[in-house]
């Protein structure tokens, strides 16, 4: 089975002059051109098309229907195989940013974590964050597929207040591990991998703690570590001039132990051209476009 994720920023269907037109892969601080959104939107489906993964993670898609008329009017003309099984519930993110799966294999169970809140977990909050709110800012799908569950995230990202952000990316993180840990018996043992955009920058200053540490040490096995160190990122931020890997695929020990000599594959066309460190070819030839890069794994 090959997994994959993708953060194909906003996702949105939206009606213009009657008519159903998806939105672009637009970042909010960036300036929108929406005669581009068609092109994106392509450029998206091509590339999953490539990736021709059994399992898909998605990020940011706003809802089921948005996912099923992108699934119908671009994936499919775009040569892709059909995913059957499509599942994306509501969360929290107020801008309607929700986690998604497409799956070819039947779906066992679907578990949503949305109202799930630290107090629930039993988890001590830090100053300054809420224990009786809900801890994931978009959700914690558990998706089972055969023997293996597929975690889906998408933490906070760093902005606008980076040390706040921190502690809320860290308490996700310490949430999810723990939801991972009272689903299964023995999670060093059992199949499970969390898929998606942790958020978690690279710091061009001090080494600092990852928020995302409590998933990271001794718990899981961050498969993106089996490629080499120049080909580990999936975000390129031309502020700072850094190339980030905020997406993940963190494995159970036991499902990485099973699959030892599988390693990830970050596909990058559909990059804009400021993100030099790419040097691979496009799907088009545009000055920019939205989207991020996708990752493959085949199990």
């Amino acid at each position: 089975m090959r997994v994959a994720t993708l953060n194909v920023q906003n996702l949105r269907l939206k009606t213009v002059d009657g008519q159903k037109k998806l939105h672009g892969a637009w970042d909010a601080d960036a300036p929108e051109d929406e005669r581009l959104d068609p092109i994106d939107r392509r450029l998206t489906a091509e590339l999953l098309a490539e990736l021709d993964a059994d399992v898909v993670a998605l990020q940011e898609v706003f809802d089921l229907q948005t996912l099923d008329y992108f699934h119908r009017e671009y994936l499919q003309p775009a040569g892709a195989g059909l995913y059957e099984h499509r599942i994306c519930l509501p969360g929290n993110d107020g801008r309607g940013l929700n986690v998604a799966i497409m799956s070819r294999r039947r779906v066992a169970s679907v578990e949503s974590h949305v109202a799930v809140t630290l107090a629930d977990l039993d988890i001590v909050a830090p100053d300054g964050i809420d224990p009786e709110r809900p801890i994931f800012r978009r959700d914690c799908l558990m998706v089972t597929i055969g023997q293996l569950t597929c975690v889906i995230c998408h933490f906070k990202s760093p902005y606008p207040n980076a040390d706040k952000a921190w502690k809320i990316r860290r308490m996700e993180a310490v949430a999810t591990r723990r939801l991972i840990e009272q689903k299964f018996r023995m999670p060093q043992s059992d199949l499970w991998i969390i898929l998606g955009d942790l958020n978690e920058p690279r710091s061009s200053g001090p080494k600092v703690d990852r928020a995302i540490a409590p998933l990271e040490t001794e718990f899981s096995v961050d498969l993106m570590m089996r490629i080499p160190e120049a080909d580990r990122w999936t975000y390129y931020d031309p502020h700072s001039d850094l190339y980030h890997c905020p997406d993940a695929m963190l494995a159970s020990p036991a499902l990485a132990e099973e699959y030892p000599t599988s390693k990830p594959k970050v596909i990058c066309r559909g990059l804009g051209t400021e993100a030099s460190r790419f040097k691979g070819g496009g799907f088009a030839k545009l000055e920019d476009t939205g989207l991020t890069p996708a990752i493959t794994q085949q199990l």
